[in-house]
C-alpha cells in the first residue's frame, strides 16, 4: 500500500485483501490480521470487527497483537466462536509506545533490540508481554508449555511452525534483511536486470522487433495502398 508502517491500514482495506486471498486459496487456512484501531478501543468493537472478517471476507481466524492486555478480548472471541491467533514479542502496531524519544532517554520509536530490558533470572516469560524479539530459548519453553501450536518469525527453531514473508524470502523488499531472514532467491536482481535490458532494447530500437509485431494480410495491405494512392492523387 506504500505506507511507512502498519498503522494507517483500515478495516476496509484489510477486508478487501482478505477477500482476494480467500478466493485464491485452495487448501490453506486464512488468518486475517486485524488492523490497528479495530480492537484496541473496546472489546465489543473488537468482536464486531473480527466477525466481519469471518462473515464478509471468508477468513477462518483472526490475529491480534498483544499478550496479557488482550486476554479478555481473546476469551470473548472464543466465546463468540471466532478462532483467534495471538501475537507475542515484537508487535509492529505498538511501534510508537516503544520508540526512544531523542534526547530524553525515555522509551516512547523504532523496534527495540532483541531481549532489551528482559535480562535476568525469570525475565524470559515477561518478554512475552513486551515489544522485543523472543529469544529461541524462551520460544522453546513457551512451545513446550502450551497445548496449542506456536508459529515463529525470528523466534528460533523450536516453534511448531515458521513464518517468512515472501518478499523477504525472494529479496523484493527495500531494506536490509533482519537477522532471522534467509533469502532463497534474488528476485530483485532478476527484475532489475530485465527492466534495464528492456529499456536498452527500446532506446536502441531493438524492441519491438519483427517477432513481436503484427501485419496486415495481403488483401488488407493492397486496400490500404490503394486508399493511400487515391488520397495522394486528390491532394
Amino acid at each position: 500500500m506504500g505506507y511507512d508502517n502498519t498503522l494507517p491500514v483500515t478495516m476496509d482495506e484489510m477486508l478487501l485483501h482478505t477477500r482476494a486471498v480467500r478466493r485464491a486459496v485452495k487448501h490453506a487456512m486464512v488468518v486475517a490480521d486485524m488492523p490497528f484501531g479495530s480492537y484496541q478501543v473496546s472489546t465489543a468493537e473488537g468482536i464486531a470487527n473480527a466477525a466481519r472478517f469471518l462473515k464478509e471476507a471468508g477468513a477462518q481466524a483472526v490475529k491480534i497483537e498483544g499478550g496479557a492486555s488482550r486476554l479478555d478480548l481473546v476469551r470473548r472471541l472464543h466465546d463468540a466462536e471466532i478462532p483467534v491467533v495471538g501475537h507475542l514479542g515484537l508487535t509492529p502496531q505498538s511501534v510508537h509506545p516503544h520508540e526512544r524519544i531523542p534526547g530524553s532517554g525515555q522509551v516512547g520509536c523504532g523496534y527495540p533490540p532483541p531481549g532489551e530490558g528482559c535480562v535476568g533470572p525469570g525475565s524470559g516469560w515477561r518478554l512475552c508481554r513486551g515489544p522485543g524479539r523472543i529469544p529461541a530459548e524462551v520460544a522453546q519453553r513457551i512451545t513446550a508449555a502450551l497445548h496449542i501450536p506456536t508459529i515463529g518469525i525470528g523466534a528460533g527453531p523450536y516453534c511448531d511452525g515458521q513464518i517468512l514473508v515472501l518478499h523477504d524470502l525472494v529479496n523484493l523488499s527495500f531494506s536490509a534483511p533482519a537477522k532471522f531472514v534467509r533469502r532463497y532467491a534474488d528476485a530483485s536482481a532478476l527484475i532489475t536486470d530485465a527492466v534495464h535490458r528492456y529499456r536498452n532494447d527500446v532506446e536502441g530500437r531493438q524492441f519491438p522487433g519483427e517477432a513481436e509485431s503484427y501485419h496486415l494480410g495481403k488483401e488488407a495491405m493492397a486496400a490500404l495502398l490503394l486508399e493511400e494512392g487515391t488520397a495522394r492523387r486528390k491532394a
